[in-house]
């Protein structure tokens, strides 16, 4: 059945615009050998993993062992479709020829914009950034340390509260009554910032005073939750916790900064939507993020999954 996904998979791609086609083999892939030929052209071993990297997240997940033998089979046949296609001359059509420049225009555009992120970046200018971040007032982040026992139902929930005011222990209580991944260790889910948590158990265990637990279930998508706070402390982010996000906010700046000096060499005209001319010309707005940038990744300590999990899942 997964096959007949993959195929399926593979043939979508087939009839959709090939932006993996656009692309260059990512850097330090090692050795991008020949696969296949076709017609005395080489296929390469990173056409393959371009092609891979389009398809679902299920598929992307296995090896390349595993795909190889359906990626080199859809890969051929691209390539023989592309080939024809030269040969019919279909890239005289207009509407052809105007997608293949907006295809190319992008490209370059792209590969502007990843270069000059990639000269502009650099290990100096993000300690200094980071240095400069450490000297806000909302650098330092509260964290708690916090155990959880997980019920399926709020009246289960209910009962492990009542024994806890009964004088219970609650790693103990933890160990036999959580669902959780983290029942063996006694609940305990070590130091975490808020924005780790889903915000029903953010808010919840960021209310709480160390020894305090909740008297109430709390309610997540995961289930019904018991808390306690251990610990409460106030601590910096790493400079690699930091590092994606000074990245991200780097880069936009870069991007920004290229297209503001672009624009003032430009001779630029505007128009209406009927084709008449603007009468004033508006402001320009300020760059698109960089295509491409890192995404903030999340701190450490993170939490197990399936429990109280980051809000990303």
């Amino acid at each position: 059945m997964r096959a007949k996904q993959l195929v399926a998979a593979l043939g979508t791609l087939l009839l959709s615009a090939p932006a993996w086609a656009q692309q260059q083999p990512p850097p330090g892939a090692g050795e991008d050998v020949v696969v296949a030929t076709v017609d005395g052209a080489p296929i390469h071993r990173s056409d393959l993993e371009e092609v891979a990297r389009g398809l679902p997240e299920q598929f992307r997940q296995m090896p390349m062992n595993v795909l190889y033998g359906i990626l080199l089979d859809r890969v051929i046949d691209f390539r023989l479709l592309a080939n024809e296609a030269e040969q019919q001359n279909v890239a005289d059509d207009p509407a052809v020829e105007a997608a293949l420049a907006r295809a190319r225009a992008d490209v370059l555009r792209d590969a502007l914009v990843q270069q000059k992120i990639r000269e502009e970046t650099t290990t100096e200018k993000l300690h200094e950034r980071y240095d400069e971040l450490k000297q806000s007032d909302d650098f330092k982040q509260e964290e708690v340390h916090a155990r959880h026992i997980l019920t399926n139902s709020e009246e289960e929930a209910k009962v492990v509260i009542e024994e806890l005011q009964g004088g219970a222990d609650f790693a103990a209580l933890a160990e036999e009554r959580s669902i959780g991944p983290s029942a063996p260790s006694g609940g305990d889910l070590g130091f975490f910032r808020r924005e780790q948590m889903v915000p029903e158990f953010a808010e919840a265990a960021f209310a709480l005073q160390p020894g305090e637990f909740t008297t109430e279930p709390v309610k997540t998508q995961f289930g019904w939750h018991v808390i306690t706070v251990l610990d409460r402390r106030t601590a910096e982010p790493t400079f690699e916790e930091s590092e994606p996000q000074l990245r991200q906010d780097l880069a936009r700046e870069i991007v920004t900064a290229l297209v503001a000096d672009l624009r003032e060499d430009a001779e630029i005209e505007r128009f209406n939507l009927d084709g008449t001319p603007m009468e004033a010309e508006p402001e320009a707005g300020a760059a698109a993020p960089a295509a491409g940038a890192a995404a903030p990744e999340g701190g450490g300590g993170a939490p197990e999954a399936g429990e109280a999990a980051p809000k990303a899942e």
